[in-house]
């Protein structure tokens, strides 16, 4: 028998196959392991080791994204919907329409209509010699239990081999017996649950098997891992679809912060160019910084005003938010003439970032997410009292700022390859493009172009200060011991680089990064 403990992280929060004891839950007690009073015999059960999931504070989130864009634009299932939730056939009406009403609910502004809980613990045992295998989840009373709910089982990684038929069968799920179809497209297993009466603590036995006892590894590979395996490869979640319920676990913390800083990490991911050449990344801890700036309340108008007018790219750390459940929640406070600036920056950016995406032809889907960062961060039209709205306003204007720049270099280097070429101009001293990788567990963008100058440095010298005239008079004089005047940057840039972590939004700034004038010296 392999006993596979889930820690819960209690209300919104994860209960998954792989979380560490030392993340912290929604309030702030330390997570402990699940307790199955039923299991007597340990003497064949495995110690699990604990790891958390690499995108932790968007788990929930990016799932109800997976949802949204599983309908099209008819209102209907996308083709590629049905394998990536194990769905076997169009024809499967149960499995289908569950689906279409989850991505119908997730669909809906800020999520009203769907909520999630997770298993308190799962435990997962071998019953026979044909190797079908015993799912056990240990539910939490919850008044969300008598509704109708849908379990999903998250793969943590693709599932490998060819397509499989897995049966599940249970008392608790509606109908008994459900078979789904597990492919390389498979990102979901989607079991339609039935209601239970009563809020009473409830366990779900789910018997798993697949069509033929030769199958049976195949079905373990799917699960654990395969022999080796020592921890489940899905993660479960029960989703609810109607009126949102009374259970005041569900904090609007959940429903709004997270909802809009894991959506505006979708956008940056789906919109910003990609360079994909495998540049050595660049470490910018490495890099001198000024001490961090705390961005909240306390921020002073002078910060806030100089970040609104600031021309620097903005770098979005989520490296330490996304390992925790714990999200802290921004607030800003403007004064009323400052506020006033942002918002109409705001607008003006949207509008020009619009633009670029139908000029780009980025996709539909990237219009659809900046749609919904627009609905999560909106200002509301008299006086916005400080705070949340305030703090995703000013957030949501840095990215598109940055997003705004990274198109319109782009732009300029297809410009400059297109245009005539005058050899004479093309090798004066001047400022070139030249893109470096930042960290890819760092953040967003995960390219930054810093520019740098080329050219040369020849009579008539540009932007040549007097040290390098006499310079270049000197070596012209045939006095050729002496080092040439070269061109190099004269003036920067700041990078900034936003932290998201659980205690706060940080401002880091790293001067003189991005060249902005070349001259010879």
């Amino acid at each position: 028998m392999l006993c596979l403990d889930f820690f819960c992280c209690g209300a919104l929060m994860l209960c998954c196959t792989r979380l560490c004891g030392a993340l912290l839950a929604s309030h702030g007690q330390r997570l402990i392991p699940a307790h199955d009073p039923t299991v007597t015999d340990t003497s064949s059960a495995s110690t699990v080791s604990h790891h958390g999931p690499q995108n932790a504070a968007c788990f929930v989130d990016d799932i109800f994204a997976v949802l949204r864009d599983a309908v099209g634009s008819d209102g209907e299932l996308t083709n590629g919907g049905l394998p990536q939730f194990g769905i076997c056939t169009a024809s499967d009406s149960s499995s289908g329409s569950v689906l279409l009403e989850l991505a119908k609910e997730a669909s809906r502004n800020q999520r009203d209509g769907l909520e999630a809980m997770h298993p308190t613990g799962v435990l997962l045992a071998e019953e026979d010699q044909r190797g079908t295998l015993m799912l056990t989840f240990d539910l939490p009373p919850s008044p969300l239990l008598k509704r109708s709910p849908a379990l999903l089982l998250v793969f943590e990684s693709p599932p490998a081999g060819g397509l499989l038929d897995i049966t599940f069968t249970s008392q608790s799920l509606h109908p008994h017996a459900q078979t789904v179809c597990v492919s390389g497209e498979t990102r979901y297993i989607l079991l339609t649950g039935k209601a239970t009466e009563g809020n009473v603590h409830q366990k779900w036995r789910i018997s798993v098997e697949t069509k033929s006892p030769d199958m049976s590894q195949s079905l373990k590979d799917v699960l654990i891992g395969g022999k080796s395996g020592t921890t489940i490869s899905m993660v479960p979640l029960l989703l609810f679809s109607g009126e949102r319920g009374t259970d005041t676990r569900f904090s609007s913390l959940a429903s709004s912060q997270t909802s809009f800083l894991c959506e505006l990490k979708r956008f940056l991911g789906d919109v910003l160019p990609q360079d994909h050449r495998g540049f050595s990344p660049l470490l910018l801890d490495s890099l001198q910084s000024l001490p961090p700036l705390t961005l909240d309340l306390s921020s002073s108008d002078a910060l806030l005003a100089g970040l609104i007018n600031s021309s620097s790219i903005t770098v979005f750390s989520f490296r330490s938010w996304s390992s925790v459940f714990q999200v802290h929640r921004g607030e800003l406070a403007f004064p009323p003439a400052l506020l006033e600036e942002l918002k109409q920056r705001l607008e003006e950016t949207v509008g020009k970032i619009t633009t670029v995406i139908r000029e780009e032809q980025v996709g539909q889907r990237v219009t659809e997410r900046l749609g919904r960062l627009k609905d999560l961060s909106a200002l509301p039209l008299k006086k916005p009292a400080a705070g949340e709205s305030q703090y995703r306003a000013f957030i949501l204007l840095k990215a598109l700022q940055t997003v705004a720049r990274a198109y319109e270099v782009q732009r300029g280097l297809r410009a400059t390859r297109a245009g005539p070429k005058n050899p004479v101009r093309a090798n004066i001293c001047g400022l070139k493009s030249l893109t470096v990788s930042l960290e890819k567990r760092l953040g967003l963008p995960n390219t930054v172009n810093i520019n740098n100058c080329h050219g040369s440095c020849a009579f008539p010298m540009s932007n040549g200060n007097n040290h390098a005239v006499l310079l270049n008079f000197h070596i012209e004089g045939e006095n050729v011991d002496e080092r040439a005047p070269c061109c190099v940057p004269v003036a920067y840039e700041a990078l900034e680089v936003v932290d998201l972590n659980e205690h706060g939004t940080f401002l880091s700034i790293k001067p003189d990064v991005v060249a902005r004038e070349c001259g010879c010296r």
